[in-house]
């Protein structure tokens, strides 16, 4: 299945999550048989929290407030459900069950299943961003807590990789976001900063229209150069120590770097078709970041 929210990361409203045969299938061929399973298991719970907005909506356009109440009723469950997960109960989902041996199995943090739903939860309303710093909230809650679910399945420990995963999370949803601002305005939501579309003299209607003006091209440029820094602090961030373990993240960052550039040498031209990296660009990816990494070298700073 490889619908547009399935290309690895869904689209910028939704989490970011992995999918089994899509971009990031290759990153988690480095893992054991039980990471995989735990992965799984963790996409699972992920996905269908996302899914709680998504069939709510039934469709295009902004939610009704019909199906804000619905969504959020079913947020509801999925709170309900990550506490009987954690605290010893009996999931009613077969999410929550098929989540419980690997909460025991690899020690997975409960809070970050929390700020998943928070994060999704903000989806609710068509958002808006004023500022980056508000978006960097949005980001962290449902990016960088999908990352620091994954840690303890990596077998990463340092400190120094929740610095990883939070700034990776972030690199990762701000490409997803470059990349489907139109499919998100059609949906009645957009996440580019309202600040910084003031600053190149860029308007919703002016994105809407899916015609990369200069002013669009400055705005998206931009915000280009903003997610090549994270991915510069992700590199930076990721622990020595950890390096191996973290080699499954780092194919991902690869991967979605290779999206960023594409949007970069497509003059910045997301409205035309769907950037991907193409199947055998990715695995030309996985292997060099996993070269890299089995040869003791530090990531890349993408920069």
């Amino acid at each position: 299945m490889e619908d547009p929210r399935l290309d690895g990361w869904p689209s910028g409203r939704g989490l970011i999550t992995v999918a089994r045969d899509t971009s990031f299938s290759y990153s988690f061929l480095v893992l054991p048989p039980s990471g995989r399973r735990a992965i799984g298991a963790v996409w699972d719970f992920c996905r269908a929290v996302d899914d709680a907005v998504d069939e709510a909506a039934g469709g295009a356009g902004p939610l009704s407030a019909e199906a804000q109440a619905v969504a959020g009723r079913e947020l509801a469950l999925w709170r309900a459900e990550v506490a009987r997960a954690f605290e010893g109960g009996t999931p009613e989902t077969p999410q929550g069950r098929a989540l419980v041996p690997h909460i025991r199995a690899f020690g997975l943090p409960r809070t970050p299943f929390e700020d998943l739903i928070d994060g999704v939860e903000m989806d609710l309303h068509a958002p808006r961003y004023e500022t980056f710093d508000a978006l960097v909230e949005y980001c962290r809650r449902v990016a960088s807590a999908v990352g620091l679910m994954c840690l303890p399945i990596f077998g990463a420990r340092e400190p120094g990789s929740r610095d990883y995963a939070h700034h990776l999370g972030l690199a990762l949803q701000l490409t997803n976001i470059i990349r489907d601002v139109g499919v998100d305005l059609a949906q009645g939501r957009l996440y580019l900063p309202l600040e910084d579309l003031r600053r190149f003299g860029c308007t919703e209607p002016m994105l809407a229209a899916g015609r990369v003006t200069p002013e669009v091209r400055a705005l998206l440029a931009f915000q280009c150069r903003r997610a090549r820094d994270y991915y510069t602090r992700a590199a930076a961030a990721a622990p020595a120590a950890d390096r191996r373990r973290l080699v499954a993240a780092g194919i991902m960052g690869g991967i979605y770097f290779g999206i960023l550039e594409r949007i970069e040498r497509a003059g910045y031209d997301v409205f035309t078709e769907r950037i991907r990296v193409p199947r055998p660009a990715r695995a030309r990816i996985a292997l060099a970041v996993w070269m890299r990494t089995m040869l003791g070298l530090p990531p890349r700073p993408h920069a």
